[in-house]
């Protein structure tokens, strides 16, 4: 009588799922590949035309070697550099306009740590999406380009950080450009006296140059009658000696 042996005939099935499993994992990891760091952005208030939004950045730290040093971000259309203050950043990390967007950095990080930073913008645009393209830049000079922004649904090698916006506010509208300064705006200082200094020290040469001419029109009018009052005696005195 054959005894079967589940057991013995088990072990080759599981060895070749465990294989299967195995190259499964394989592939995968190499489709997949490495996960790579990126950089995050997220809002206050994410709404379209919303005013003094905070946006706070995670921008992590990839270098073995040395530690982030400086991001420098372009800012989306409808975002100016002028609309853009510095909140939060590590320390003696500051904000630096560029033409198109604005830098922000100081001493590196050590190495390892993510760079974390915030801002406040005067009013967000009115769009669905804003990209915030950054380049990441390392102490030793490595340079990482978080700037693809991917369409379609495709997914990007180097993705820059994107932020989703709701609908506007009802009742809500584009502010205008220097309506109302951000926090942390330096005021550009008390309006100049120059002006009233001029014009008060104006009103008072006007005011002595009547005076002047006030004073000489009189001393010519009394100039006057005293030649008048001259002539006459002389004619008086003529006309007396022609008589007698």
């Amino acid at each position: 009588m054959n005894t079967a042996h589940p057991t013995t005939h088990a072990r080759p099935v599981r060895r070749r799922l465990g294989l299967a499993a195995a190259g499964s994992l394989v592939i995968l990891g190499l489709t997949a590949g490495p996960a790579a760091a990126h950089t995050e952005v997220t809002a206050s208030d994410p709404r379209a035309l919303a005013e003094n939004v905070t946006l706070s950045f995670t921008a992590e730290a990839e270098s073995d070697t040395a530690g982030i040093s400086e991001l420098r971000v372009v800012l989306p259309k409808g975002i100016t550099p002028d609309a853009v203050t510095l909140k939060e950043a590590p320390e003696e990390w500051k904000l630096t306009a560029t033409p198109d967007g604005y830098t922000v950095g100081g001493t590196a990080l050590p190495k390892g740590t993510d760079a974390e930073y915030s801002i406040t913008v005067r009013q967000l645009p009115d769009e669905k999406s804003l990209a915030f393209r950054t380049l990441q830049t390392y102490g030793d000079g490595r340079v990482d380009r978080w700037i693809e922004v991917p369409t379609g649904g495709e997914k990007a090698d180097n993705p820059a950080p994107v932020l989703e916006l709701k609908a506007a506010a009802p009742g809500a509208g584009p502010v205008a450009a220097g309506a109302a300064p951000t926090p942390g705006t330096v005021p550009s200082g008390p309006p100049s006296t120059a002006a009233p200094a001029a014009s008060a020290a104006a009103h008072t040469q006007a005011a002595d140059a009547k005076g002047t001419g006030g004073n000489t029109a009189a001393v010519l009018g009394a100039a006057a009658a005293v030649a008048l009052l001259a002539a006459g005696a002389v004619w008086w005195l003529r006309r007396s000696r022609s008589r007698a």
